[in-house]
C-alpha cells in the first residue's frame, strides 16, 4: 500500500471534513518505524516515539500497535500514553525544569524516568536511594540542530546537567546508593550529520566506568527530515552501522553490552502529515501576489517561529501555469507561510496542501484571535477517520467562568 496520500484523497478529505484540516497517514508512520527497525536489526535498540510531536490519542494507539514505545516530556503526556494502552515499561518520561511532584507521579506510575537537574536528582536520590533505577539527562556541550531554537545540547542550553558536573552525580550515587541505569543526551532536532551522534557516544562512553549499574545509553532523537524537495535526511543505515561499530568496540573493551535507546518524534510523523487549507483572498501589491488562506500561525506556527520550510502545492490546479506567490494567513500578525514561492496559478477557493505537517503542527496550535483549532483526520487502510472535530464557539467558552454583572 503506498505510504503517501494522493491529491484526490486530500481533496476528498477537504470536501468531506472542511478546511483547514490536518491529515495523517497511518501507513507512512508504519513505514518510517520499519525503516528504523530494519536498519538496527540485531542490535539491542529500543525506539521511544517522542510524543511531543503529535499527541492525538489515535496516533499514540497506532504507534503502540506497530511495536514502538513512547517518550513523554510532561506528566500529562505520560497520562495520555497510559490511556493509549502503553504499559509502564514502554513509557519514558524525560523531564525539563519541572516541579518534583511530576517526577513523583511518574514514579508512582512505574515508568522510566530521565532527570535533567541536580536539584531534582538529589531529591530523588534522598527519597528512593537505589530502589528505583533512574536515568540522567546530561548536556554534552555539542552544538547541533537546524537552528539555535531547536539546538538543545550546546553549552548555553537550559537542558540537562552539564557534563562537567558529572562528579556531583557520582557523589550522589556514593552517598545515597542512587541507581543510575541510563545516561541520556539529546543534542537537537534536524541532525543530518551522523558524526554528531558519534560525538555524543564518545562523551557518554567516557563516563561509563563511573556508573557500575549502567544498562542504557539514550542518544535522544533529532533525525533530519527532508522538507525541501530533493533534500536528504539522516542516513539511518549509516547511523546504525556507526552505532553498532561503537557499541561493539565498547563491549570488546569492557565486556559490557549496553542497550541503546532513541527517541524519534518528527522522523516518525512529520512526513505522514498534511495540512490542507483553502484560498480565501487574492491580492496584488506591486509585483507581489498574496494568496491568503483560511489559516494562520494559530494553526501552523513553525514557519514564523523557526523559519521552517513547508513544501506547498495547489492541488486544485496542479498543472496550472507557474506564478510566484506569498502565501499568508488570516491572523493579525505577519504570518507568512511562504514568500516568493512558485506555485501553480491560484484561484480563490483552491485547496493548498502543506507537506511535512505531522510534527509540531497541530501540537503547537492555539486559539489566537479566538479562531477555532482545525479538525484532524487519520487515513488508515484508505479509510478516513475523524479523530478530532473542529472547535466550536462553545469550546472557546468551555473553561471560562462567567462573573455575574
Amino acid at each position: 500500500m503506498p505510504a503517501f496520500l494522493t491529491h484526490e484523497q486530500l481533496k476528498d478529505i477537504a470536501d468531506q471534513f472542511g478546511t483547514p484540516v490536518y491529515v495523517y497517514h497511518a501507513e507512512r508512520i508504519t513505514q518510517q518505524y520499519k525503516q528504523l527497525t530494519d536498519a538496527f536489526t540485531g542490535m539491542p535498540v529500543t525506539f521511544f516515539y517522542a510524543s511531543k510531536a503529535l499527541t492525538n490519542i489515535n496516533i499514540l494507539k497506532h504507534i503502540r500497535s506497530i511495536g514502538c514505545h513512547v517518550d513523554c516530556s510532561s506528566i500529562n503526556e505520560v497520562h495520555l500514553a497510559v490511556k493509549a494502552g502503553f504499559a509502564p515499561q514502554q513509557i519514558l518520561y524525560t523531564s525539563s525544569n519541572i516541579d518534583f511532584s511530576e517526577i513523583l507521579t511518574a514514579r508512582e506510575l512505574g515508568v522510566h524516568i530521565n532527570i535533567d537537574s541536580l536539584s531534582n536528582l538529589k531529591k530523588f536520590a534522598e527519597k528512593f536511594g537505589n530502589s528505583y533505577p533512574v536515568g540522567v539527562r546530561l548536556r554534552p556541550n555539542i552544538m547541533a540542530g537546524g537552528n539555535l531554537k531547536i539546538s538543545t545540547g550546546h553549552n548555553r542550553s537550559k537542558f540537562g546537567i552539564p557534563v562537567e558536573d558529572v562528579n556531583a552525580v557520582v557523589d550522589l550515587v556514593n552517598s545515597t546508593g542512587l541507581n543510575i541505569r541510563t545516561l541520556h543526551i539529546h543534542t537537537g532536532s534536524e541532525i543530518k550529520d551522523v558524526e554528531v551522534f558519534a560525538k555524543g557516544i564518545e562523551v557518554l562512553f567516557e563516563l561509563v566506568p563511573l556508573f557500575p549499574q549502567l544498562e542504557v545509553i539514550d542518544l535522544g532523537g533529532g533525525f533530519k527530515v527532508p522538507f525541501v524537495p530533493g533534500e536528504k535526511g539522516t542516513d539511518i543505515s549509516l547511523l546504525a552501522a556507526k552505532v553498532k561499530e561503537e557499541f561493539d568496540a565498547l563491549e570488546k573493551q569492557t565486556g559490557r553490552r549496553l542497550q541503546v535507546w532513541f527517541e524519534p518524534g518528527k522522523f516518525l510523523v512529520s512526513e505522514a502529515g498534511y495540512f490542507v487549507t483553502q484560498v480565501t483572498v487574492l491580492k496584488q501589491s506591486g509585483d507581489i501576489r498574496f494568496a491568503g488562506v483560511n489559516s494562520g500561525l494559530n494553526h501552523l506556527i513553525r514557519p514564523m517561529f523557526y523559519g521552517s520550510y513547508h513544501h506547498i502545492e495547489n492541488i486544485s490546479n496542479y498543472n496550472g501555469s507557474q506564478l510566484v506567490y506569498n502565501v499568508v494567513g488570516n491572523i493579525c500578525e505577519t504570518d507568512n507561510f511562504a514568500e516568493d514561492r512558485p506555485l501553480s496559478e491560484i484561484r480563490e477557493g483552491d485547496y493548498l496542501v502543506f507537506y511535512n505537517a505531522g510534527a509540531y503542527g497541530f501540537e503547537m496550535a492555539s486559539n489566537y484571535n479566538s479562531r477555532f483549532k482545525p479538525a484532524e483526520v487519520l487515513v488508515k487502510h484508505d479509510e478516513y477517520h475523524l479523530i478530532r472535530r473542529r472547535d466550536t464557539i462553545e469550546d472557546l467558552l468551555q473553561t471560562q467562568l462567567i462573573v455575574e454583572e
